[in-house]
């Protein structure tokens, strides 16, 4: 079975997220593996596939700001800290926000914040409006490899018959800048 998305089978990536599976898809910089995020059975598939510890916490990816509301706490913000967020979004920007007491553990791992990204790539766009919620978003790669750029890459790393969105990435050579959403604080380079 050939389980390859083309961009024009969102509807079919959909299909595969609700039955609480794993997908890769193309984004900024890099191909990522992403699930839903409100099912602890599919981010379990997700952390076991790329052997990554619940602890790390993980990242979720959105169309827009709506849609990570939530899972943060973005009470704390000054206008100031506001703007700044969306002056840097959509794009190729994370924020580490606090989380709501009642977003999952298995989302924020043992911390007490999230970190969440509004998306300017058309295809993850389309993508998470088709879904009607942020998918949580992690390079993909197997533990010790490159993040992949390409859907063969993909393909070579997790096996043909793997689900890929077929597309391509935004081009960008780094994975996303990380900052602290209240103290602009830089966790990670873009």
């Amino acid at each position: 079975m050939n389980n390859n998305l083309p961009s024009g089978s969102i509807a079919h990536a959909v299909d595969v997220l609700n039955k609480e599976e794993v997908i890769a898809y193309p984004t900024e910089a890099v191909f990522g593996v992403g699930c839903d995020p409100d099912s602890e059975t599919a981010v379990s598939r997700l952390l076991a596939l790329k052997q990554r510890p619940v602890e790390k916490g993980l990242i979720l990816i959105a169309s827009s700001f709506e849609q990570i509301q939530p899972y943060i706490d973005d009470s704390m913000l000054t206008p100031a800290q506001r703007e700044s967020i969306f002056t840097a979004w959509p794009g190729p920007v994370t924020f580490v926000f606090p989380a709501l007491p009642t977003t999952p553990r298995w989302l924020t791992g043992r911390f007490d914040s999230l970190a969440v990204r509004v998306t300017d790539h058309p295809l993850v766009i389309e993508l998470c409006n088709a879904f009607g919620k942020p998918l949580v978003s992690t390079s993909a790669n197997l533990t010790g490899l490159p993040p992949c750029r390409t859907a063969e890459e993909v393909q070579t790393q997790f096996g043909h018959d793997f689900p890929v969105v077929i597309g391509d990435t935004s081009g960008r050579l780094n994975p996303s800048e990380i900052r602290d959403a209240l103290t602009g604080e830089r966790f990670r380079q873009g």
